[in-house]
């Protein structure tokens, strides 16, 4: 098989490009938080992934660049099934979604018929199209506390939110086995070190984290639920345990604090930066601009599946989309 010719962008001035492909195409371009900041920099929205579907629906805009992965550009493409929506690198997956694949997704719930979906939006299409209800980090709590408890409930595919929801509202939600590889990789030994150079410093954790991480957390919440939390804590430090390229908009806000990624096990956050976040550049972002690819393209029944399960959300804590907030640690029991 021979390898694709990649082509020599040396010449070109890429943000100059993207501002007048952005134009021309009549483009919104949608970064993560987890984005490389040069990407988040020249963004029209910034924010977590169904914020920004949402807000990129209510433009005019012909073309929606997102700058995320795959699960994001999908969820983009069923709230805006008129418009073009490339991915700058199809690659950029979820070890989430990968941990879910529909047809196992599909046996499971077939072996479980009293229990409904509740899943998380870090999956496909398809998951999302099997599923009941979607939720986010932001708006599981508001949705969880409205299903009677004695609703049994199949909550996938994290692991470690559905577990932090267990011991918040003491359910007993079964459980589909699938982490983040980002927030798995968190020390808690190098944290609890970090934390005493630091003892005035809250911790600021998203419920991706495995339970050792989240039960030292002086807040727990998705990432702009964190961001939030890093513009009213007292205080100039803050220490954060999610993928470390947030810590860009904190200090943008910011600039007097002090905030610290929380470290992987060889004593630093390197390795919690998102491999498949990297793997979107702002030369793949020229390149998706130009030719319109790759393109994410969805069968309309699959979309119109999938859609009555964000809608359903929507229907049950449209209040939270944007708020990230799952409440204090203080307010959660331990594990």
């Amino acid at each position: 098989m021979t390898a694709p010719i990649r082509e020599n962008l040396s010449g070109v001035d890429l943000r100059a490009e993207i501002d007048r492909l952005r134009k021309e195409r009549n483009a919104v371009i949608l970064a993560h938080y987890y984005q490389k900041p040069e990407i988040q920099d020249l963004a029209d929205f910034v924010g977590d992934s169904l914020e920004l579907s949402r807000k990129a629906a209510e433009t005019d805009a012909d073309v929606i660049a997102f700058c995320g992965v795959k699960f994001m550009a999908e969820t983009a493409k069923i709230l805006s099934p008129e418009k073009i929506v490339v991915l700058p690198d199809l690659d950029a997956g979820c070890s989430l979604e990968d941990s879910c694949p529909p047809e196992q997704f599909k046996r499971f719930r077939e072996q479980h018929p009293d229990h409904i979906a509740l899943t998380y939006i870090n999956c496909s299409a398809a998951v999302k199209a099997l599923s009941d209800i979607i939720v986010t980090s932001s708006s599981a709590e508001t949705i969880i506390s409205q299903i009677p408890e004695d609703q049994k409930i199949i909550f996938g595919p994290d692991r470690h939110l559905g577990g932090y929801m267990n011991r918040k509202f003491g359910r007993d939600m079964l459980l589909w086995p699938g982490v983040c590889i980002v927030h798995e990789a968190f020390s808690e030994t190098e944290l609890l070190k970090l934390k005493a150079q630091h003892p005035h410093a809250p911790v600021a954790a998203h419920p991706e984290c495995p339970p050792y991480i989240v039960d030292h957390a002086d807040y727990v919440g998705s990432t702009s639920g964190i961001l939030q939390f890093a513009k009213s804590f007292e205080g100039d430090t803050l220490i954060v345990a999610t993928e470390p390229h947030i810590i860009h908009q904190m200090e943008k806000a910011l600039p007097e604090k002090n905030f610290i990624g929380a470290p992987g096990a060889d004593g630093n956050c390197n390795c919690n930066i998102c491999p498949y976040m990297a793997l979107n550049t702002m030369e793949k972002l020229y390149l998706a601009l130009r030719d319109l690819e790759p393109r994410i393209e969805l069968d309309e029944e699959l979309r119109l599946a999938a859609k009555k399960s964000l809608d359903r959300m929507l229907e049950m804590a449209s209040g939270t989309v944007g708020k990230g907030d799952v409440g204090d640690r203080a307010a959660a029991p331990s594990a």
